[in-house]
């Protein structure tokens, strides 16, 4: 990641819930580690970033079912399970450098408005993230770009957010925009941050396809042309420009620890072909 310039990872969950088990993935007695062959992946990521002068945002859930995103952001007993396992996240890994702040997984809607529920749940784990930290930064990355309003209510929508940074998804990869279409929409939300006093306004691009039908097929990386027009059209609006996702979609020729489509060869070489150009 990081030879492709990429300066920021953000891990969505420290914990997974199924139907039928839980498990994670660290030293925790919330619920049992996952079968790894790493005994503490956490701190082999954390040193890696160190080393290589990243800042890793860290996922505080999925506590709950993952797929009860209302229940897992309203729920007392989840709220105190993921308050605890970030208490305990902060024990064990807060001296890297890399620990940069926290990002908050469970995600709504912006239709067209945040949501009281959604808005109530970030200011809470805003709150208790940074009461280990004041410096610590904290992550949301909502979707619902190409159906909010960025009027007024908007904007009093934001200035209720107590969260540092939003990373507003781009929807290209779930079809629910074409990315000369996103130029109008961050247009809008930067105007709609300016006005509300929100400095961080950042991007979550989606660098994927799916296979077939949207949600329910598998993903492939998407061609360099589509991510260069992506870029071309949030770009001037942004600060940072995160992805969904470097795992599966990326792999630098000769890995050892390859994982996702075999396409992703080719993405990870036409994309340092594309910054290598850029930076010329």
């Amino acid at each position: 990641m990081a030879s492709l310039g990429m300066k920021y990872i953000v891990l969505m969950g420290t914990a997974l819930v199924y139907e039928e088990y839980s498990e994670a993935y660290f030293k925790t007695d919330i619920f049992p580690m996952a079968k790894m062959a790493a005994a503490d992946p956490m701190e082999a990521m954390y040193r890696a970033a160190d080393k290589f002068d990243m800042k890793v945002f860290i996922g505080t859930g999925f506590y709950g079912l993952w797929t009860d995103t209302v229940n897992n952001m309203t729920s007392p007993e989840v709220t105190a399970r993921a308050f605890k396992a970030m208490e305990q996240l902060y024990a064990l890994y807060g001296h890297h450098k890399s620990f940069y702040g926290w990002y908050l997984p469970d995600e709504l809607g912006i239709y067209p408005y945040y949501p009281d529920n959604f808005i109530e749940y970030t200011n809470l784990y805003t709150r208790h993230g940074k009461s280990f930290n004041k410096d610590l930064k904290v992550l949301i990355a909502p979707y619902g770009t190409n159906s909010l309003k960025a009027d007024d209510t908007f904007v009093g929508n934001l200035e209720k957010l107590e969260c540092d940074i939003i990373a507003y998804q781009d929807e290209i990869g779930v079809r629910k925009a074409l990315p000369e279409q996103t130029a109008e929409y961050f247009a809008n939300l930067k105007a709609a941050h300016d006005k509300a006093g929100r400095s961080k306004l950042w991007a979550d691009m989606e660098v994927f396809e799916f296979e077939g039908d949207v949600y329910r097929s598998a993903l492939y990386p998407a061609a360099i042309e589509r991510i260069d027009r992506q870029i071309k059209s949030i770009s001037p609006y942004v600060d940072e420009i995160l992805i969904y996702q470097y795992l599966g979609m990326f792999n630098k020729p000769g890995t050892t620890a390859f994982c996702g489509h075999p396409g992703s060869i080719q993405l990870y070489n036409d994309y340092k072909a594309w910054l290598d150009n850029l930076n010329k």
